[in-house]
Order: structure tokens, then C-alpha cells, then sequence
């Protein structure tokens, strides 16, 4: 295919709606359930170690696929291939809306994360050719980031109220009408997106995406098989390592990772979605289990968050990245990410709302608002014009491996206490701990 021409955009401002709200249905379609996670497990008797499949089945495939996803922008053109990730995402949400059992419910969600990640780098490298580098890319920027730091905690309030007045069903529902208003304006609000010469490779694609979604798996499973699927992940994750290297046109291109900044970017994608994606898995079920809120007071009590976030990235970290480095900004967004995860280990079984769980939503809040635009400018820092989907891709599938990988990691480490609290409180820990090492490394490694 030869490249083509981008057409001249009359409505700027709709293009970044349509951008921004398809980012916003594929990052709070991993936290729109989150809520309604209690329900869930009532309604179809799951433990939590089964419970967490329902936000895992989306992040593992969304993780597995978005290598494939941004190639194909990159190569077929951004627009096509963000239709169809739309459609896909909206019809498989109306499948698990209307879903008999858990096993319909979970394959739903796994199709839901195809869909997402063919639409989510078609949209990053979209959001590149609408708006020029300069002023008008950086508050475009802003906004895109804003909207994607928000969308998760975001989607749990949602859920909540869903939850609450509706039930869990519809909370899958807004997501079909969600995605019916961006597929509706995609047309009209985008341009047709540069397609580039070039063909997918089948032998990397197919191997690329079983070794990310098996890595994901064996991480969240346990016992013999998690071992043996973690090893086939990592022999599949080599053959696809070695077929990238010797192939002209990579799924991944390697060369990505000699760039300081886009290696610097992965980490704290990884970070930040292990950090709050983590403490939010944890949220509903000690506010409902143990402070006894209803569904829709949990998702309130996280309005904080969400606001933090938002107004952090789309007032504060656009001028802050006019004065310091993306990667200082993003050394103190994971800190602080870290310190409201640890600000969590003083909640107890009876504890109060404004002392115990405020002021570490507000905390991580801050430090995502700050974090997730720096990350997201620096994962396309040097990168080609060409490349922009697939590096998109990289820095998304490092956020949906460290929302689902280190949600299951804290999951098991929870379960190593016999004290459901104290179990919370050691998954806790180990996110914070984590943030703040991977902070620490960002700032002490050369940037060459």
C-alpha cells in the first residue's frame, strides 16, 4: 500500500472529542466493572481469586493484541482500523450485557480487549497527524491525556451508580452506547489516516501475541500450570524477539528500545497502571466489604481521584513539561503514585473516609495526572512519523500488562495472609514499593 494523503481537518476540536472519547471507552472499559465486582461475584458465586478474570480477560487480550493492532494502523490506515476496533469493542459489550454465565461474560470481555487494542494506537497515531507539532499538539495533548487519566477512576464511579440503580448489566450497556456515539462521528470527525507501504508479518504477529496474552495468564494463575504457561510465554516471547530482528517489516520495530525516552516511558506506563489500577481492584471490595458503602458510594468515594487527575494533567503537567523533562515529571508522578498506594496501609477494618481513604486517592491522583501525559510524550520522543501507531502500542501494552499483571501479582500476594486485611494492606505495599524503585531507576539511568 502507498501512502496516501491526510486530509486538511475543518473541525479540530471534534477529531480530539472522537479521539478522546474512544480512549476513554477502551481505558474505562478495564475499570468500569470494577464496582460492580461485588455484584458480579454474587450474581454468578465466584471467589476473588476467580473475580479478578473479569477485569483480567479484558487487559489480557487488549495486552496481546496491540502490538498486531498498531502494525495494522500503521500499515492498512489509522481511520480503517479504528472503526473496526470500535465496532468490535461495542458489539462484544452488548454480548457480556446479555450474558447467561461467567464463561460468556469473560469471553465478551476478552473480544472487548481485541477491539481496544485495534482502536487504541490507530487513535494516538491519529491524534499525530491531525495536529501539527508545536502549541496546538501539546494542548491536544493535554486533553487526551487528561481524559485517558481520568477514564479509569472515572469508570468506577460510573459503574458504581450503574451498579446501584440499574445493576451490573447496564454498566456493560453504556458501554454499547458509549461506543455507538464515537462509531456514529468517526466519519465525520476524522481524517482518513495515513496508510504506510508494507505488509504485517504473520510469524511475528502470531507469536507476539501469544507469548504477551500467555504471559499475562500464567502471571495470573497459580501452581504447575502457571510455570508451564509462563514458560511457553517466554519461549514464544523469544521466537518473536528473534523473528523481529531479522524481519523488514517488523511488528515490533526493536530499534524502538535503543530510544532512552521510549524505554523510560514503558517503566512507568508499567508503574502507574500497577500502582492505581491495583489499588483500585482493592477499593470496592474494602469499601463495600468493610466499611459497608453500597456500590454507589464506593464509586463516589473516588471522585477525588479522578478529579485529581484530570485537573492535574490538563491544567498543571502542560506548563510544568514547558519547564522540567518528561522524565523528571514522571520520576515524581510515580512517587507520589507510590505514596498514596502506601497512605492505604493505614486503613482499617472500621475507618473513616476522610482520614484513612482520601488522602491517598488524592495522592495517586495527583502523581497519574502528572505521570500519564509525560509518559505518553515520551513514548513518541524520536520515534518516526510512520512508527507512531506501533509506538503508541508499546507504551499501551505496558500500561495493560501492569493493570493486569500486577493485579494479579497483588492478588497473590494478598491471599499470602490469612487476615483479609492485612492481606490488602501487604498488596499495598508491594505497589508502592514497586512505583518508588521504578521511580529511582528512571532517574538514575543515562538518558542515551
Amino acid at each position: 500500500m502507498t501512502d496516501t494523503a491526510v486530509e486538511p481537518l475543518r473541525r479540530p476540536g471534534l477529531a480530539l472529542g472522537v479521539l478522546a472519547g474512544a480512549l476513554a471507552l477502551d481505558v474505562s472499559g478495564l475499570g468500569v466493572l470494577n464496582a460492580a465486582l461485588p455484584s458480579v461475584g454474587e450474581r454468578f458465586q465466584l471467589h476473588d481469586s476467580t473475580l479478578q478474570w473479569v477485569m483480567t480477560a479484558y487487559a489480557v487480550t487488549f495486552a496481546g493484541f496491540l502490538l498486531v493492532g498498531g502494525r495494522l494502523a500503521d500499515v492498512l490506515g489509522r481511520r480503517r482500523v479504528f472503526e473496526v476496533g470500535i465496532a468490535l469493542f461495542t458489539a462484544s459489550a452488548l454480548v457480556g450485557a446479555i450474558a447467561p454465565n461467567i464463561g460468556v461474560l469473560l469471553g465478551a470481555r476478552a473480544v472487548q480487549g481485541i477491539g481496544a487494542a485495534l482502536s487504541g494506537p490507530a487513535a494516538l497515531a491519529l491524534l499525530t497527524e491531525t495536529f501539527p507539532a508545536g502549541p496546538a499538539r501539546n494542548r491536544a495533548f493535554g486533553v487526551y491525556a487528561a481524559v485517558g487519566a481520568a477514564s479509569f477512576s472515572g469508570g468506577v464511579l460510573l459503574g458504581g451508580v450503574l451498579t446501584q440503580f440499574l445493576g451490573w448489566r447496564s454498566v456493560l450497556g453504556f458501554s454499547v452506547l458509549l461506543g455507538v456515539v464515537v462509531l456514529a462521528v468517526t466519519r465525520v470527525g476524522l481524517p482518513d489516516g495515513t496508510g504506510h507501504s508494507g505488509r504485517l508479518d504473520l510469524p511475528g504477529a502470531v507469536s507476539g501475541t501469544l507469548g504477551l496474552t500467555l504471559l499475562v495468564v500464567g502471571v495470573s494463575s497459580d501452581g504447575a500450570t502457571a510455570w508451564a504457561v509462563l514458560c511457553v510465554a517466554v519461549l514464544c516471547l523469544v521466537l518473536f524477539v528473534v523473528r523481529e530482528s531479522r524481519t523488514e517489516d517488523p511488528v515490533l520495530p526493536l530499534g524502538l528500545f535503543r530510544l532512552a525516552s521510549v524505554r523510560a516511558a514503558s517503566l512507568a506506563a508499567f508503574l502507574q497502571y500497577m500502582g492505581s489500577v491495583g489499588l483500585l481492584f482493592f477499593a470496592p471490595l474494602y469499601l463495600q466489604g468493610m466499611l459497608h458503602y453500597s456500590p454507589s458510594e464506593s464509586g463516589l468515594a473516588l471522585v477525588p481521584m479522578s478529579a485529581a487527575v484530570f485537573l492535574t494533567a490538563n491544567f498543571v503537567t502542560g506548563r510544568l513539561l514547558a519547564r522540567y523533562t518528561a522524565r523528571t515529571l514522571m520520576v515524581v508522578g510515580l512517587v507520589l503514585i507510590g505514596a498514596g498506594a502506601g497512605l492505604w496501609l493505614t486503613t482499617p477494618h472500621e475507618g473513616g473516609y476522610l482520614v484513612h481513604v482520601l488522602p491517598g486517592l488524592v495522592v495517586s491522583g495527583i502523581g497519574q495526572g502528572l505521570n500519564f501525559p509525560s509518559m505518553t510524550s515520551a513514548g513518541l520522543t524520536g520515534v518516526p512519523a510512520e512508527q507512531h501507531a506501533v509506538a503508541g502500542a508499546v507504551n499501551v501494552v505496558t500500561q495493560q500488562i501492569g493493570a493486569s499483571v500486577g493485579t494479579a501479582v497483588m492478588v497473590l500476594v494478598a491471599a499470602t495472609s490469612t487476615d483479609q486485611l492485612t492481606g490488602y494492606h501487604l498488596a499495598y505495599a508491594t505497589a508502592a514499593g514497586a512505583c518508588v524503585l521504578g521511580a529511582a531507576l528512571i532517574a538514575t539511568r543515562r538518558q542515551a
